[in-house]
This record gives C-alpha cells, sequence and structure tokens, in this order.
C-alpha cells in the first residue's frame, strides 16, 4: 500500500520502521516541529523525524493541517492509507478525506477505555491487568472510530510506564503491519460509547503523592509516573522525586491513637529501608532523586542525607 504515516515520539517511530521493513511505499512521513529539549533547550528532532531520515524517506513538520499548503502536500502524496501513531496534532475532516482507504489510529488501549492522551499511564493507575492496542478508523471525534483491530497485552506488576510503553510500540507496530495485511477482510466494529472512559492528559501536581491515600495506590503512581512527569513529594519543603517504590501492608495505623503514624510519616530510615506511613499500608521507597541531584537508592541517598524516624514528607 501507499501510505502516508503521521506520528512523533518513540511510539510511532517503532510502526513506521515495522512498516517500511513490510515493504510499503511510505510516500510522505509527517512529523511535528523540531521543538526545544534537554537541559540547554537546543532544537531535537522527534523519533520519527530521525527514522523517516534515516531511510530517506520523503518528510514534512507542518505546523498544522489546517493550513492550505499543507493539505495540498498530502494531496500531492497520493496516498492510499494514512496511518496515525501519537502524532499531536489535529487532523481536520479534509485530511481525514483524502486518502483512498481513510485514516488509522494505533491507539495504546483496548477502546472504549481509555481514549484520550495518556491511556498508558491511566490504566497502570486504575490497577488495570490488562491493556493493549487498537487499530481504528479515524472519524473527527477523539478516539471515537470504529474498530478494526484489538491486541491484548498484561499488564505487569513491575510495569512503569516506560517499560509498557515499549511493550505497546512493540504490539502496535507488529498489529498494524498485520491489520494492512489483511485490511480487505477486516470488518469494521464500533464502539460501545457507554462503556468509554477518558484517559485526561497528565500533569505535573497530579504526580505529588498524597500519603493519605492507600500505599498500594501511590505504589501504582510512582509506577505509572516514571519517566513522566515523575512521582514527588516535598523534604523539608523541597521537592523530591520517587522513580521506583514498594507497598507494604506493615500494620501503620493513620488514624489518632497512643501508636498512630500520620501519613507521610517517616517510620524507618537506615542502610536497608526507607519506608513511609501512607492512609493504609507503609510505601518503601527504593530509588528517589533529591532537587538538583541524581537518581539513587535509598541507601545512598541516607548515606548522603540521614533522615531521622518521625520526619514528614509532604505538607
Amino acid at each position: 500500500m501507499r501510505i502516508v504515516f503521521a506520528g512523533t515520539p518513540p511510539f510511532a517511530a517503532a510502526a513506521l520502521n515495522a512498516l517500511a521493513d513490510a515493504g510499503h511505499d511510505i510516500a510522505l512521513v509527517l512529523t511535528q516541529p523540531d521543538r526545544p529539549a534537554g537541559r540547554g533547550m537546543k532544537l531535537a528532532a522527534s523519533a520519527v523525524k530521525q527514522a523517516a531520515l534515516a531511510r530517506g524517506l520523503p518528510l514534512a513538520q507542518p505546523a498544522s493541517l489546517k493550513l492550505p499548503d499543507s493539505q495540498a502536500e498530502l494531496r500531492a502524496a497520493d496516498a492510499d492509507i494514512m496511518v496515525v501513531a501519537a502524532y499531536g496534532l489535529i487532523l481536520p475532516q479534509a485530511v481525514l478525506d483524502l486518502p483512498r482507504f481513510g485514516c488509522l489510529n494505533i491507539h495504546a488501549s483496548l477502546l472504549p477505555r481509555w481514549r484520550g492522551a495518556a491511556p498508558i499511564q491511566r490504566a497502570i493507575l486504575a490497577g488495570d491487568t490488562e491493556t493493549g492496542i487498537t487499530i481504528m478508523q479515524m472519524d473527527a471525534g477523539l478516539d471515537t472510530g470504529a474498530m478494526l483491530t484489538k491486541t491484548p497485552v498484561p499488564i505487569l506488576e513491575t510495569d512503569t510506564a516506560a517499560s509498557l510503553h515499549d511493550t505497546l510500540a512493540a504490539a502496535g507496530a507488529g498489529a498494524i503491519v498485520e491489520a494492512l495485511t489483511n485490511y480487505p477482510a477486516l470488518v469494521p466494529q464500533p464502539q460501545d460509547d457507554a462503556q468509554a472512559t477518558y484517559a485526561a492528559k497528565l500533569g505535573k501536581e497530579e504526580a505529588r503523592l498524597d500519603w493519605r491515600q492507600p500505599a498500594e495506590l501511590l505504589a501504582r503512581a510512582v509506577r505509572a509516573y516514571n519517566p513522566a512527569p515523575g512521582a514527588w513529594t516535598l523534604l523539608d519543603g523541597e521537592p523530591l522525586k520517587i522513580w521506583s517504590a514498594q507497598a507494604g501492608t506493615d500494620p501503620w495505623p493513620a488514624e489518632a491513637g497512643a501508636n498512630a503514624h500520620a501519613p507521610g510519616e517517616v517510620l524507618r530510615a537506615d542502610a536497608d529501608q526507607l519506608v513511609v506511613a501512607c492512609g493504609s499500608g507503609t510505601l518503601a521507597l527504593q530509588v528517589v532523586q533529591p532537587a538538583g541531584g541524581k537518581r539513587m537508592n535509598a541507601a545512598a541517598f541516607l548515606a548522603g542525607r540521614p533522615l531521622s524516624p518521625g520526619i514528614r514528607l509532604g505538607p
């Protein structure tokens, strides 16, 4: 098939490489304009741009697909189909109508669950044990189009958003190649809107741990916000990021009482563990990062910043 591909991050680059390796004719690759990145805030090419350049594929980086020039370039590509994966720009109806067989999206969830921008993180936060890839026909709605294929992927208890992203990227790459191979025989299935959930975009403030919550939920939050925006709390008024943590069931009651421990209270801080009381249970912090510092395990952190049991994390 003659394809226009639109995507930006590594998740999309995996699909682009798979389509090219499968022998598809990539008529044009669309990706977002270069953005400032890193500490130096220098302009950086997207993962999709890097993949396209490495393969010598035609490339365009329009700021918007609503502009006549951008649509004219797409029209000239004369594509059979357009494949979209985490592109980051809205496709107006005029663009959706250009390819002969429409536009397909590689979505990182089993629709209609987790429509929206952050399906990987929301699935982990919710405690889902399974997610997957949906290949869907695009329409004017937000991930509302008819589904062509669904590929389940288990969520492991150790999965972070980063590790699950990589698993889903590989699954998505395989799924889109298979879908295009079988495209004439695929039967679109409408989504059940009544079963839809929305995966809202992540914000830094929501990644701030609320120690009043159960330890199990906080442990999921640490995994879900890794690598971005990163779970965090306050220590002596300074941010402390938490990259790895494990929930425990030690009976440290948060309610008032003679032996009660307040949520956020450090219960143990030694060479073996850094343990914090939660609304229920405890959270053992395994890998942390102080403000202006590097990631380190809890023992290394405590060697340079000793803490006494009883100190409070958070507000």
